[in-house]
């Protein structure tokens, strides 16, 4: 993915990021509009779910990638701390995820039984294949994706408003709205500092490119979640 720019690497990347967002847009906009709302947003905090607990396995492959070709490879010795610190801020989200679908009716140990589907495998499996055979710098294209559009809490009021499921479902994805802006600034700022060349700003791009490419078509693929049989909030939470 080509895209000819004299600006900052940060720029660059967030360009890449606005030219393929429109069918992931879109994807959106049929979610938050679906006539099942209720169903479909606890269709999407699973996917939200099997999404956050690839993030911080990803970022710790990532890391020992960059550690073991860090004496001969610059970029990944100075792009390594940057993984470092987000594994930590990263770190439990996919716990306070299922916390929020038992408070939206579901059994956490059901959520853990449904098999991602093959988008959201394609989603990290890509970044898995690119960490080991070609080099860990192209995660930092799918992490600027998934922080490049976080939900205001006027959306987040109107979603669940929308639902009927209790505030209390809807932490993390408050949460991520409130954190992500900022994790977008750390990002522009780790990429504007790394001697990133021509072709390491396309490996970043093509990085982007997949990631909403897959994001996009895991959120099409999205289909109603019966809570019929789930009226009764659970609690409960696997460690």
């Amino acid at each position: 993915m080509s895209i000819h720019s004299n600006g900052t690497n940060s720029e660059i990347v967030r360009s890449k990021i606005l030219i393929c967002s429109g069918p992931l847009n879109s994807a959106f906009e049929k979610l938050w509009t679906h006539p099942k709302h209720r169903e479909m947003v606890a269709s999407y905090l699973i996917l939200l779910h099997q999404i956050m607990r690839a993030s911080v396995p990803l970022m710790q492959c990532a890391l020992r990638r960059c550690e073991e070709l860090g004496p001969i490879d610059r970029l990944a010795r100075e792009v390594a701390p940057y993984y470092r610190r987000h594994i930590d801020e990263e770190r439990d989200h996919d716990h306070w995820t299922l916390e929020d679908l038992a408070s939206a009716g579901l059994d956490p140990k059901e959520v853990l039984s449904i098999i991602p589907p093959p988008d959201v495998a394609q989603l990290a499996g890509a970044q898995y294949y690119w960490i080991h055979h070609h080099h860990p710098i192209m995660l930092m294209g799918y992490i600027a994706v998934l922080e490049a559009f976080p939900p205001t809490k006027e959306q987040v009021d109107t979603i669940r408003d929308a639902s009927g499921l209790p505030e209390s479902a809807f932490r993390t994805l408050r949460m991520h709205g409130e954190l992500d802006p900022t994790h977008s600034i750390e990002i522009d700022d780790t990429l504007n500092a790394l001697p990133l060349s021509r072709m390491d700003n396309e490996m970043i791009g093509l990085s982007v490119l997949q990631t909403c490419e897959s994001l996009a078509e895991s959120v099409q693929a999205l289909r109603p979640r019966d809570l019929m049989k789930s009226d009764a909030i659970r609690s409960s939470v696997l460690p």
